[in-house]
């Protein structure tokens, strides 16, 4: 006894079915590439100690710029100034990786493509 295949399934559409795929697959690697590249031009920012420390980085997750207002340099408590400057870093790193996400999240579909962002 032979099983049927659904309608669609099989059959003589197998070749047009696998190159429609990899037109997509192509279509979806540009796309994210697209996106890549506009995601690491952006800059992303965060202050920490009520403004007192701003820090800048992009996409590409590096450091662009720290600023600190002269009012928190304390040459007594240096280790509060390093805390600001931490927290501050941290939370820009973290807004440039959850766009990442969320960008690379929709084109995707909510695939999980390890390796290619």
């Amino acid at each position: 006894m032979k099983a049927r295949l659904p309608k669609g399934y099989g059959g003589s559409g197998g070749a047009g079915n696998m190159q429609q795929i990899a037109r997509q697959a192509q279509k979806m690697q540009e796309a994210m590439e697209a996106a890549t590249t506009e995601l690491e031009a952006k800059e992303y920012s965060a202050t920490s100690g009520g403004n007192a420390v701003k820090v800048v980085v992009t996409g590409k997750m590096e450091v662009k710029s720290i600023e600190i207002s002269p009012e928190v340099i304390d040459p007594d408590d240096a280790e509060m100034l390093c805390d600001l400057i931490m927290a501050a870093t941290n939370e820009a790193l973290r807004a440039a990786n959850q766009d990442k996400e969320e960008t690379m999240g929709a084109l995707s579909g909510g695939i999980n493509l390890p390796g290619i962002f």
